[in-house]
């Protein structure tokens, strides 16, 4: 399953090749340790600006996709993160959606980023740290995240260069840790992964927001956290993510599924609001913009699921709610079979209308963002809410035939892009919904 990693602009890319970081015994493989704090120097290894020397790197099969931003409503113009906050289980109890599990993160997100406004700029930036051993090093492993970011993010990666040089390096830590993640179940050494692996992997997560990265591409990330209010929270359900994938290839309903895109999309947004700043003139509320962050991630990450039906079915993955596959008259067995039928039309259709609803709303946001961060923000929302486009021009055959934007398209999209960028924020932002 294609992780919608929130902000690569290039949806009919096909990723074939990126780090890797773990053998079959699951162990970091990166040949320069970076030891903690306490030590005197800062590498054991030496790596030399621009090269490959000491780093492993795997296949990766993964195609990855970053955005974000934007204000969700549903159709009764409720925030669709509060909404249905209770639901009843089959022993008859009342138990908290996942709407309302998600919702709960956003208001810690917002509280901390709270704090960390003032009057006169977005954010709040903490002064450089200074840490032992050679600081150009430290920027050699930013250099190294904006390569990566070039190499399989083109588009966002120019639009990062719209940003103050603080954002657009925290940007690139955060766009390598996520796509490292996600190599970890998508990735070459997908089959090896177990659960222990990634309890691993969660660990040396906090020891990163505890400023004892373990390789050049962390210590990228660990500078990252310690300079904003990035929360550690996001992160940790990335991973959550990660873990549903080794054992979850069916979802009931909506709201399962709704859970699972959070994890692996939405999260991204969260993690991403401190770094590219909130505008100094949005009236919107932190609440509100954060819940605003995810509606683009679950938009991108239902469009790749719409996507992808045909890969992931091979897989004997099934990511589309099952309860609405009854009520429209099909099965696992249709979907397997890759038949396209009346039936099958009829529940694309309905699926592209949720997919673009959530798009509709996002868009709604991303005049909230700092000037410098909207064009990359709604360059890839654009480009990607045109692949649901594409796969009603396949005539909703996602089994065989997969929907991508044609360069000539993107060309075309970037320049609308860029002009709806400079659209300012709304005087005024209307309230979050309540429970």
């Amino acid at each position: 399953m294609s992780v919608a990693l929130l902000w690569v602009v290039s949806p009919n890319s096909e990723v074939s090749n990126g780090i890797g970081f773990l053998d079959s015994g699951n162990r970091g493989l990166e040949s320069s340790r970076f030891p903690s704090r306490d030590r005197n120097s800062m590498w054991r290894g030496r790596f030399k600006k621009g090269g490959r020397q000491g780093w492993n790197f795997g296949i990766l099969n993964a195609d990855l996709r970053y955005s974000c931003l934007g204000r969700s409503r549903t159709e009764n113009g409720r925030s669709f993160s509060v909404q249905s906050s209770l639901v009843a289980s089959p022993a008859g109890e009342m138990a908290v959606s996942s709407e309302k599990k998600v919702y709960e993160v956003v208001l810690k997100q917002a509280a901390l980023v709270k704090r960390h406004l003032i009057s006169t700029e977005d954010i709040e930036v903490k002064p450089d740290i200074v840490v032992p051993g050679n600081l150009g090093l430290l920027s050699e492993a930013y250099d190294r995240c904006g390569e990566v970011c070039a190499e399989y993010a083109k588009t966002f990666y120019l639009g990062t260069m719209l940003m103050t040089p603080d954002r657009r390096r925290a940007i690139w830590a955060i766009y390598v840790w996520c796509r490292r993640t996600d190599e970890l179940v998508d990735g070459p050494n997908a089959s090896h992964i177990t659960p222990q692996a990634l309890d691993r992997w969660e660990a040396r997560l906090e020891d990163i927001f505890n400023g004892r990265p373990f390789d050049m591409l962390d210590a990228a990330l660990s500078d990252t956290v310690s300079r904003f209010p990035v929360d550690i929270q996001p992160f940790r359900d990335m991973v959550e993510g990660m873990r549903m994938d080794l054992w979850k290839s069916r979802y009931n309903n909506f709201d399962e599924l709704y859970l699972y895109c959070y994890y692996v999309a939405g999260t991204v947004g969260l993690m991403s609001v401190p770094i590219m700043g909130i505008a100094p003139e949005s009236k919107a509320t932190t609440e509100s913009v954060y819940n605003a962050a995810l509606a683009l991630g679950i938009a991108n990450q239902l469009t790749n699921i719409l996507r992808d039906v045909g890969e992931d079915a091979r897989r004997g993955r099934v990511y589309l709610p099952q309860d609405e596959l009854a009520q429209a008259g099909l099965s696992d067995e249709d979907i397997f079979a890759g038949r396209v039928t009346d039936k099958w039309r009829i529940f694309m259709k309905k699926q592209i209308q949720r997919a673009r609803k959530f798009f509709d709303e996002a868009e709604k946001g991303v005049t909230e963002l700092s000037s410098a961060s909207r064009w990359p923000v709604l360059a890839s929302l654009l480009l990607y809410r045109k692949i649901l486009d594409e796969i009603e021009a396949n005539d909703y055959n996602n089994f065989t035939r997969r929907a991508y934007v044609s360069k000539p398209k993107k060309l075309l999209t970037l320049p609308i892009a860029y002009a709806r960028s400079l659209v300012p924020p709304k005087s005024t932002s209307p309230p979050l919904a309540k429970t």
